[in-house]
């Protein structure tokens, strides 16, 4: 199992780009610096004139791997979902503790991130700040449920089905599984977000994290040590 971890590669839906940007030096260079430029000016400002300009290239080279800058959102942010999905894999497979192994898993998917050098072209730190910032931009459209029919969102639908599996092995008879697990999951971005932009309105002060209160609300609610 640790062997095949090691050779894990993220998978995107194809439906997402045209040409996979993994596939040559210039696709990685646009997903490098549209991580760069997004979280440096919003996504709302964010367009492939100005990243054609940043990376040296024109408008039509990018167009050749992404049809909108949409689809950049959501390649960026199925990216991180698949990758946080192999840390959840990675970090927790060992343990035979359930409760250890929940906490393991929240811990995991409410933290912020730490920079992983395994992917020299994607600064998963500011990847996690878009993501906070960002992430609900990627699905709150008209287009969601076409999208939605065609797989574009299943890395973060994993995500949460991997945990919700760890809520049901253990509290087998909680009814609300999935409901919990996607609540900590888009939650904990939201509380990152008010901690940073409403503090008056965050109970995030000193060591506190969105992790501790999260972690409390799982444990809690399935009556784990209650």
């Amino acid at each position: 199992m640790k062997d095949l971890l090691l050779k894990f590669k993220i998978e995107l839906p194809q439906g997402i780009y045209l040409k996979d940007p993994e596939s040559s030096t210039l696709g990685k260079k646009i997903i490098e610096n549209s991580i760069i430029l997004i979280e440096d000016i919003g996504f709302e400002d964010f367009n492939f004139k100005k990243l054609g300009k940043q990376i040296g290239s024109n408008e039509s080279s990018i167009y050749r791997y992404f049809e909108s800058k949409h689809k950049v959102l959501l390649y960026l942010t199925s990216w991180y979902w698949s990758w946080l999905e192999y840390q959840l894999v990675l970090e927790t497979y060992s343990m035979t503790n359930i409760e250890d192994k929940l906490k393991k898993a929240i811990e995991i998917v409410t933290k912020t991130t730490e920079q992983d050098d395994k992917y020299t072209h994607i600064n998963e730190v500011l990847l996690n700040k878009i993501v906070i910032e960002e992430n609900s931009k990627s699905y709150l459209t008209k287009d969601v449920d076409t999208e939605n029919e065609e797989g574009l969102f299943l890395p973060f639908k994993r995500v949460v089905h991997r945990l919700s599996d760890m809520i049901i092995t253990c509290s087998p008879t909680y009814e609300y599984p999935l409901s919990l697990a996607s609540t900590i999951i888009v939650g904990s971005l939201k509380q990152h977000f008010i901690k940073k932009h409403f503090k008056s309105i965050s109970n995030y002060d000193g060591d506190k994290q969105p992790t501790d209160f999260f972690t409390d609300l799982a444990l809690k609610t399935l009556l784990i040590n209650g």
